[in-house]
């Protein structure tokens, strides 16, 4: 390859536009790449919590106890704080002497909503980032490239006689620009879908671990006497 048609002397040779361009896609790429590592932990973390915490929930033991376990081993995570707020606004609204069953029942599912919405939010926090990425990375290389295209023929006002090797570079450190952009896109693309459907998998999970819960605490509010100990088998 001729010396003046390496990719460092492409880069190095474009123009300041050309270059602008280059950096804003490069620092994309990072922060894209950063994003994609902290997502996939925290996913994966949310995904492990929710099974542990379901095991823990359907072995039978006394949801005081596992409220209180929850309490006390900060941070709650996920399911955890789902649960801890309907226990919570459970165990409130029954201590009240004048308490109307549905009522109550409607404290709670309105209080483990609440949590389930903030719980989805802290999943698809920075995933809009990917989704800008993904969407815009490759016209911002466009335009690099079309400028530098341009520049390109312009400076061929100057040539008495235009020949391909007069022309290609100019467009080579041109198309840089898209091939950045599209190093960008992709991966963004990619991992902004698989963890959107991550997170939609674990809010339907807490969904239903939520109508799962009402319905235990339904079965135990509707009783005459008030138990002294809430366990999963109602």
């Amino acid at each position: 390859m001729n010396e003046s048609m390496t990719l460092w002397s492409l880069v190095s040779n474009a123009s300041w536009v050309v270059k602008g361009v280059m950096l804003v896609l490069f620092a994309a790429v990072f922060a894209s790449w950063a994003i994609i590592i902290q997502r996939h932990r925290v996913l994966t973390a949310a995904k492990d919590r929710y099974m542990d915490f379901e095991d823990r929930f359907w072995s039978g033991m006394d949801l005081s106890q596992l409220y209180r376990d929850v309490s006390n081993e900060p941070p709650a995570f996920g399911v955890e704080n789902i649960f801890a707020a309907g226990f919570r606004e459970f165990s409130r609204l029954r201590q009240q002497s004048n308490a109307d069953a549905e009522a109550v029942m409607e404290g709670v599912q309105r209080a483990m909503r609440v949590a389930t919405v903030r719980e989805s939010e802290l999943l698809e926090n920075h995933l809009p980032f990917l989704a800008t990425v993904g969407s815009t990375s490759p016209y911002v290389g466009l335009f690099g490239t079309v400028w530098g295209i341009m520049n390109s023929f312009r400076g061929l006002a100057n040539v008495h006689q235009a020949t391909l090797a007069t022309v290609a570079p100019g467009i080579a450190e041109a198309l840089i620009a898209t091939a950045i952009g599209l190093f960008a896109a992709i991966p963004a693309v990619i991992f902004y879908n698989r963890f959107t459907t991550k997170v939609d998998q674990l809010v339907t999970n807490y969904e239903t671990f939520s109508d799962e819960f009402a319905s235990i605490l339904h079965r135990q509010v509707h009783k005459k006497a008030k138990p002294a100990v809430v366990t999963t088998d109602g």
